[in-house]
Order: C-alpha cells, then sequence, then structure tokens
C-alpha cells in the first residue's frame, strides 16, 4: 500500500497578502506623526484678520516664528478627546441621520419606495447611475455642498442594493459625484467664489474652462462608476463588499422583497411618504435660504423622525427604539470624524499649522515656471489633509497663493484653479474628512475598502487635474 506523501497530509501555508490596518491604526499613527512633528518643525504664525462676509483669515506679509510649544504626553493623551470635542457637529450630525432614517424604515415607506423603482428601473437600471450622478454633481457645482453627500446616501441606498448593485456603488454614487461638481464650482461660492473674493478677482469669472472641467470630471467619474457597477450586477462576488455580513443583510432586506409581489402603501403611510417629502423641501429651503448647515440639519432631522414615526402609526417606543438602533449602526462612523479631527488639533496645539502653510509658499516659489502652477495644485492636494474644508482651506491658504502668483509668474485665476482641483477631490479619500468618513458609515462601506474603488479614479482626476494646470500656465489663463 502506498504511503500518503507529506504534501498530502500537510496543509499549506498560506501566504498572506497586505492589508491595509484598521482606519483607528492609520489616524492614530498620524496623530503620533504631527506630534513627533512639533518637536522638529519651528513653530510660527500668521496675523488673523477679518475677511470677506466676516470671516477669519490671514494676513500673508505678517508670518513670524514664535517660542516652540511642543506637544507633550498630556496634550497627545487629549488629542483625541479634544478632536472629537472640535468635530461635535459632524459626529452629532452623524448619530441623528442614523437615528432618522432608521425611524423611517421602520414604517415602511423607504421599502416601499425602493419597491415601485426597482420595478420601474428593472430593465435600465444602468441608468439610473449617470442620471442621478448628473443631478448631484449640477446640484454641488451651483451651491457648493458636498456634505448633501450624507443625505443622499440613505436615500439611494437602499435602491442600489433593490437594483443588484452593493453599497458601494451607492457611496460612490454620491460622493464622486458631489465632489466633482464641487471641485469644478461653476458658481461654487463655496470654493470658487471665495477664493476669487480672497485673490481680488471677478466673481465668478473663467466660467468656461470651470465649465470644461465639470464636464470632463463628471462624465470620467460616471464611467468609473457604472464599469464597477455592471461588473457588480454581473457577478456579485466581484463586489467589494461580497464577505461582508451587513451587505448579506441589505440584500436580504431591499432585493428579495421585490420577488414576492409589489408592495402597497396603507393611509399612515403615504401620509408618512407625504411629510417626508415635506421635510426634504424644509431642509432644502433651509440649506439654499437660510445657511443652514450639520447642526441646523441634524435638528431637523430629530423632529421629521418623531413627526414620520407619528403619522406612520409607530409607537412613542418603536421610535425611541429606532433611533437607538440607528445610533448603534453610525457609532463607528460618528468616531472616526472624532479621531479624525485629532490630527489638526495635534498641529494647531505645536503651533506648526502656519509654519506648514508657510513652507510650501516658500517651497513653490523656488520650482521653475513651468511646474511653479503643478506645485500649487500639489501643494493644496497635501494641505487638503489637515483642512479638508473648503472655505477653511481658502481663508488659510489663498491670502499667501495669490500674492505668490504674482511674483512666480502664475495668473491669480490660475490659484484658484489650484486650490479648487486640489482642495476637492482629496475629500473623499483622505480620513481626515469628517463628512466623508460619516457617509462612508452610513453607507456601511469600510474606508479600506472605499479606498480599492476610490484611487483608480483618484488618480486619473489628479493626471486631469495636472492636464488642467499646464494648460492653465501654458497659456497665462486669466479668465
Amino acid at each position: 500500500m502506498s504511503q500518503p506523501t507529506s504534501s498530502a497530509s500537510t496543509p499549506r501555508t498560506k501566504k498572506r497578502s497586505f492589508q491595509i490596518p484598521h482606519i483607528y491604526v492609520i489616524l492614530f499613527m498620524f496623530i503620533a506623526i504631527a506630534a513627533i512633528a512639533t518637536y522638529f518643525v519651528p513653530a510660527g504664525q500668521y496675523e488673523r484678520i477679518p475677511g470677506p462676509n466676516g470671516r477669519i483669515t490671514i494676513d500673508a506679509a505678517s508670518f513670524e516664528f514664535v517660542e516652540a510649544s511642543p506637544v507633550g504626553i498630556v496634550d497627545f493623551m487629549l488629542a483625541i478627546p479634544n478632536g472629537l470635542m472640535s468635530a461635535g457637529q459632524v459626529v452629532f450630525f452623524t448619530f441623528m441621520i442614523g437615528g432618522m432614517f432608521m425611524v423611517l424604515r421602520r414604517t415602511g415607506i423607504i421599502e416601499i419606495g425602493v419597491d415601485k423603482l426597482t420595478r420601474r428601473f428593472a430593465n435600465q437600471s444602468l441608468l439610473v447611475i449617470p442620471v442621478l450622478m448628473v443631478v448631484f454633481a449640477g446640484i454641488a457645482t451651483l451651491i457648493g455642498t458636498q456634505e448633501l453627500a450624507l443625505v443622499y446616501v440613505p436615500v439611494i441606498l437602499p435602491l442600489m442594493i433593490a437594483l443588484r448593485f452593493d453599497s458601494v456603488t451607492a457611496a460612490a454614487v454620491a460622493l464622486c459625484a458631489t465632489t466633482a461638481g464641487f471641485t469644478t464650482g461653476i458658481l461654487n461660492p463655496i470654493n470658487t467664489g471665495l477664493g476669487q473674493q480672497l485673490s481680488g478677482l471677478p466673481l465668478y469669472s473663467g466660467f468656461a474652462l470651470r465649465a470644461l472641467a465639470f464636464v470632463i470630471m463628471v462624465s470620467v467619474a460616471i464611467f468609473f462608476v457604472m464599469r464597477y457597477a455592471r461588473k457588480v450586477r454581473q457577478n456579485p462576488e466581484l463586489s467589494l463588499m461580497a464577505n461582508d455580513e451587513t451587505e448579506a443583510e441589505k440584500r436580504s432586506l431591499y432585493q428579495h422583497a421585490t420577488d414576492e409581489g409589489a408592495l402597497v402603501a396603507n393611509t399612515r403611510q403615504k401620509l408618512a411618504a407625504v411629510a417626508t417629502f415635506a421635510f426634504f423641501g424644509i431642509l432644502v429651503y433651509g440649506v439654499l435660504r437660510q445657511g443652514w448647515f450639520m447642526m441646523e440639519m441634524a435638528g431637523l432631522f430629530i423632529i421629521m423622525g418623531i413627526v414620520v414615526g407619528l403619522i406612520a402609526g409607530l409607537s412613542t417606543e418603536a421610535i425611541c427604539e429606532g433611533f437607538n438602533k440607528g445610533f448603534r449602526d453610525v457609532l463607528v462612523g460618528a468616531m472616526i470624524a472624532g479621531v479624525a479631527r485629532g490630527v489638526a488639533v495635534v498641529l494647531e496645539d505645536g503651533q506648526i499649522m502656519d509654519t506648514l502653510v508657510y513652507g510650501l509658499g516658500n517651497l513653490i516659489g523656488e520650482l521653475p515656471a513651468l511646474f511653479t502652477a503643478i506645485g500649487m495644485y500639489f501643494a493644496q492636494l497635501g494641505f487638503n489633509f489637515v483642512v479638508p474644508s473648503g472655505s477653511g482651506q481658502a481663508l488659510v491658504t489663498m491670502p499667501i497663493m495669490a500674492p505668490l502668483a504674482d511674483i512666480v509668474g502664475v495668473t491669480r485665476q490660475s490659484a484658484v484653479l489650484a486650490y479648487q482641483l486640489g482642495d476637492g477631490i482629496g475629500n473623499i479619500l483622505y480620513p481626515t474628512s469628517g463628512y466623508f468618513m460619516a457617509t462612508l458609515v452610513i453607507a456601511g462601506v469600510p474606508w479600506q475598502k472605499w479606498c480599492k474603488f476610490f484611487i483608480p479614479l483618484f488618480g486619473t482626476w489628479v493626471a486631469i487635474s495636472v492636464c488642467f494646470m499646464i494648460f492653465a500656465q501654458a497659456t497665462q489663463w486669466a479668465g
């Protein structure tokens, strides 16, 4: 009798492939690096002065080095708690939107709406993606609200799952569309308007080139999202969420429901649906006309969940438990938003944030003329990691970049374009972007898996941005 070989009896050792560390580990490492940097980077500061619309900006000629204040053990220990306090609006908003949508789900109106839309688009499901993305991008390029992705995702997520796509597709439709629109900013008051105000340029000048950038960036985003969505629909095992337990629960809830016959709303559910649309109308009015941001929207979502729940016939106990379930589902995302803020907290406490801006300006000034505009773009893209706010980045960098552009032979219009392109696309890659991380957790997509999807598109967007900066420099574009 032949004896079994050792290779047959001994299990093979699988070679472990590299895995991206947990997001908490990545953020803690960034905080530690920032803290160490405060011991080596000289402390410095700019004088703060009133800017456009009462905003605080910096005096570009006022930089001075100050006494070093490196971050000690206690300050480092407090970085994450202080980050959570500083990002309180994002954290609270994340909890409220998670709780509100869980209450809406318990009323049944989301499942009914998804069922009707799924049957309507069953034979042309892919067309939903470009339609939604053009609408989302158009809104963002006109009013500058990337954060609306937080509202879009929970609305479209059930639809995308029911149409045999996945959670990554839903997140991509909202995030990529709003980012492409926001970044190119045809009439965006947050980046284009504020950047041009700070640079002394006519408001919304340079319309044509920005419109071209909008068409190209949105078209490329639609191509990437549709290509991924088609692949997932044809073979669900190719989904980045294929082995995720939560994703399986979503598929069971939304995909199987449409196989059992059309859902019919009762009278109370119909009234609840009308109330939901009314609340979203109030939300849009508040954002566009009253300048509402996360705190106001969060407050509205609390009232919305209670009112819609009561109209639909839920008990107060069911409404409260719905909020609790929603809070639990978004807990990790809310925490990530706060932990990520700890990086900026350390840089500010160590007084090296302004030094980094000053150093970036000097570095760009030393580049050859041909590469200066590109250098401005990459400087803004890098700085976006620590200041992911569009208006915040403009107020800190444009008072420096605008006069620097005059010195190094770049038009101020090109300097604003470098800021726009550098600020926008990093907002849905960097884990320091609070609204982005909150959107991912609402979608149920881990940051690591999002990176696998988004990095190829990110690289393509960077290449397109560089081409636009080369064109702007070569033609001395002034709008």
